[in-house]
């Protein structure tokens, strides 16, 4: 996937929800497959371990870094411009690496910032240790965190800046002031969420889309923010279309996925799945078998931190409708 001068692999491996003990390991062994886009982010609380499994990855002469394909985020408590740098800095050094490929705004909502040596990654609470511990809301304009973002690829720490969880709204905002547009936009895109119009708007606007959670619900449920019933992958046009391609359900919704055009980053600590979800390029679905998957759509969202904040936080602060 072309992202300007740049090429992003249409498949990553997503770093959410990996964990600490088994990071390390899983990244090397991960490039080791062929992996070469790796989706990580503050928040995951495992970059010092991801950083060491791509520093073994390159010193094994796996790859080279230029064929590595790095993105991280810019956590909601540095909003401010002044945090940005210092944010994007300990990051690099985490993942030990001196520039990145992309550098995400994680979520349209800022926070009070916390001071590194304080608590890192900070959390969506300000203080943890407080009486009644709450969620603090900081009043930072996205266009002055962009600002400062579109500072980092001037100075050549970033190669491409973009957002993630934005709304078709804020995607217009940005674009009114931006000097640098963002190259990609990373959102929650399944067969249950097809997320028509954004994907229409980004392409128009010669935006990049990336999709997170491209299976769908399979991430949520232990957090409450899912059903069991709510599985794409046994869908019978899903199960159907895997029959007579011989391949596996997650495979189907995959590929659904990147013939719309839309990179992925399925995140599997199992090398079967990771090694499976890297193969959906020997196949294709049909232009039925893809309206029909298409056809799902609920307009189900499973991450939305407006609800999320609201349930765990008591925190009213929704960013969609």
């Amino acid at each position: 996937m072309s992202i300007g001068n740049s090429q992003m692999p249409t498949v990553g491996m997503g770093l959410w929800k990996l964990e600490k003990g088994l990071a390390s390991k899983g990244v090397r062994d991960a490039i080791s497959m062929g992996y070469r886009h790796l989706d990580s982010a503050t928040d995951y609380a495992n970059e010092t371990e991801v950083g060491i499994g791509i520093k073994q990855a390159l010193d094994e002469g796996l790859c080279t870094r230029e064929e590595l394909w790095i993105t991280s985020k810019l956590w909601n408590t540095d909003h401010r411009a002044e945090h940005v740098r210092p944010s994007l800095l300990k990051t690099m050094n985490d993942l030990q690496v001196d520039y990145l490929d992309l550098y995400l705004i994680h979520f349209p909502i800022a926070l009070k910032h916390v001071p590194h040596d304080q608590l890192y990654p900070a959390d969506w609470i300000y203080d943890l240790n407080a009486e009644c511990p709450k969620m603090e809301l900081d009043n930072v304009p996205i266009s002055e965190t962009w600002k400062a973002m579109e500072e980092l690829v001037e100075e050549g720490l970033v190669r491409n800046i973009g957002v993630c969880n934005f709304s078709t709204g804020l995607i217009h905002d940005l674009l009114s002031y931006a000097k640098i547009k963002p190259a990609v936009v990373q959102v929650e895109v399944h067969p249950y969420f097809t997320q028509e119009k954004l994907l229409r708007l980004c392409r128009e606007r010669d935006i990049a889309v990336t999709a997170f959670s491209p299976l769908g619900a399979l991430s949520y449920v232990s957090l409450n923010m899912a059903q069991n019933s709510d599985n794409v992958l046994g869908e019978q046009v899903v199960l159907t279309a895997a029959k007579r391609l011989s391949k596996s359900p997650a495979q189907v919704v995959l590929r659904w996925g990147i013939q719309r055009h839309v990179s992925i980053i399925p995140k599997s600590s199992n090398p079967k799945r990771q090694l499976e979800n890297l193969q959906l390029f020997d196949f294709s679905l049909t232009d039925q078998e893809m309206s029909e998957i298409s056809a799902l759509n609920r307009n189900q969202r499973f991450n939305d931190p407006g609800e999320f904040c609201e349930r765990a936080f008591g925190a009213f602060h929704p960013i969609y409708d």
